[in-house]
């Protein structure tokens, strides 16, 4: 596993993980469709925010699971929004001390922050994909598909598979981004998957679009 940057939490208020985004949220790659390729981005996209009961409460046992060893994420499949992938990139924090996210030419491919544990494991763990890019939709350009109850299974280096469970999906302007409930401390081994939502201000979509799954196998 490569060198993991400090675990100090990004300054995600700006981190808009998300759509063409360049850095979690903050600037630096080819931001969501800017330069006068709106043509080619996908449509606007807004969810519901919406809540279930978290994993392992007395009327969940069923879906509660062991926290699993540590074990580099290699791969994502989510089957409700179509994405299977074998890929997985590894995004640490820049120069600004921002979370990364996946360049305009890996636009379809999922990233693991680095900074966080690995899927599985006890703790959150943090992945980001992009909705689209100045180049056109992205691997989650069906995100508007995904649902409360829905899985997301994480490949592992080790040969197993986190499967996840959504329990919460939560839209918010990236100026008023959760850092503290994405990247605080949790009872169990948890996921976020972030990505972008809302219209284009500025050449970026304007908010975040988060998922928080539960460990269930």
């Amino acid at each position: 596993m490569a060198n993991k940057p400090s675990k100090q939490q990004p300054r995600t208020a700006r981190l808009v993980a998300a759509s063409a985004l360049t850095v979690a949220l903050g600037g630096g790659l080819v931001a969501c469709g800017g330069g006068g390729a709106s043509a080619a981005l996908a449509p606007d996209v807004n969810v519901k925010n919406v809540a279930a009961q978290p994993a392992g409460q007395p009327q969940d046992q069923g879906r509660k699971a062991e926290p699993l060893k540590a074990s580099k994420p290699t791969g994502l499949i989510i089957p409700s929004a179509g994405v299977k992938t074998d890929t997985m990139l590894d995004l640490g924090l820049d120069e600004n001390q921002e979370l990364q996210v996946p360049s305009v030419d890996d636009a379809e491919k999922p990233g693991w922050y680095t900074g966080a544990v690995t899927p599985g494991e006890k703790g959150a763990s943090i992945l980001v994909a992009h909705y689209d890019t100045a180049k056109g939709p992205a691997l989650l350009r069906n995100v508007a598909k995904m649902k409360i109850n829905d899985s997301i299974e994480v490949k592992r280096a080790d040969g197993s598979t986190a499967k996840f469970r959504i329990r919460e999906i939560q839209q918010v302007d990236k100026k008023d981004f959760p850092t503290n409930k994405v990247y605080g401390k949790t009872a169990g081994p948890e996921l976020r998957l972030i990505t972008c939502g809302g219209p284009i201000r500025d050449g970026h979509r304007s908010d975040n679009i988060i998922f928080f799954a539960d460990l269930v196998k």
